[in-house]
């Protein structure tokens, strides 16, 4: 990890209709100063055709800078691509690869990274998006490892982020990486922002129960609490667990004993969330019989703890 020591150039390409947070996400980190937090960052924003840019808010901006503003940055981000379908204009394409084999840093906020792909950068690497995306990024550009489950992905010369409050955590992670752990910690306390590792999963809404498998799955989710077993399952439906697993893998993608698992693990998301439960309560509750297991499985399936996830996305 080598630290930046002069004054590191983040440009943000920008342009209509504009994401006010996705901007905003990167104008925090970089481009706002703070008096007790030392700058190290100069930020600016360019568009492809200087003027007023509509933004999603209602209102539009101003942007006086054109393309030629990449020419010497030393982070080009892109925070949003709407609407994901529209092309690049060669233009866009020229300034991002030449910024890129200048040896700029390409980082994108959630759609974003859809003009990224665009250009042919993230062939044969991974990349992230929202969750609600990522189907259409993998479809559009299949030559990309789309992980769906990752708050953002870092190659060093291109970077990408999930839904828009993963592009905080991205650039976060940007800064520790330029300037040390020390000064993002730093600067997460003046933004009042925890930082989340990358490898922590999406937190992606839990799918309602609907009546595939003749009503099994509202069934089973319906007893939770109990010990249930596959064999169980397979005899609420009189067939047996082979069948039962053919069954799961068929209609749903998955095993009895996996999507049982993930049930229980979304469930506990539900009461941390909305109750007071403690830990051993809500294991307890979801059949997982315990504090540890529960830990242990949570982290698993999301990517954290029950108490840093009950701290981060508890409705007050």
């Amino acid at each position: 990890m080598g630290y930046f020591s002069a004054m590191h150039r983040v440009v943000a390409l920008v342009r209509p209709v504009q994401s006010t947070f996705e901007l905003g996400c990167a104008v925090e980190v970089f481009g706002t100063l703070r008096a007790e937090v030392p700058q190290h960052y100069e930020f600016e924003v360019c568009t492809e055709t200087p003027g007023a840019v509509a933004t999603s808010a209602g209102y539009s901006m101003s942007v006086p800078r054109d393309l030629s503003a990449l020419e010497d940055a030393d982070t080009v981000l892109i925070p949003g691509w709407t609407p994901v379908d529209t092309p690049l204009s060669e233009g866009v394409r020229h300034a991002l690869l030449g910024a890129h084999a200048r040896g700029a840093r390409l980082v994108t906020i959630c759609s974003g990274v859809f003009a990224l792909a665009s250009t042919g950068l993230l062939d044969g690497r991974s990349a992230t998006t929202h969750w609600a995306r990522a189907a259409r990024l993998a479809r559009e550009f299949p030559r990309v490892r789309v992980e769906p489950n990752r708050l953002y992905v870092d190659h060093g010369d291109v970077a990408t982020s999930a839904g828009a409050g993963a592009g905080i955590d991205l650039c976060l992670h940007l800064v520790r990486k330029d300037h040390g752990v020390a000064h993002a910690a730093l600067l997460a306390r003046h933004m009042v922002m925890p930082h989340r590792e990358g490898g922590q999963t999406q937190y992606v809404p839990n799918p309602p129960l609907g009546d595939e498998l003749d009503g099994l799955l509202e069934w089973a989710g319906a007893r939770l609490g109990s010990q249930l077993s596959v064999r169980e399952l397979a005899a609420h439906l009189s067939v047996s667990p082979r069948t039962l697993a053919r069954r799961f893998a068929d209609q749903l993608g998955t095993s009895p004993g996996a999507w049982l698992l993930a049930r229980r693990v979304a469930e506990a998301r539900t009461l941390l969330e909305e109750t007071d439960l403690p830990v051993e309560a809500i294991a307890a509750r979801v059949g997982l019989a315990t504090a540890v297991n529960l830990r242990r499985r949570f982290r698993t399936q999301v990517g954290t703890t029950p108490g840093a996830y009950r701290r981060a996305f508890r409705v007050s």
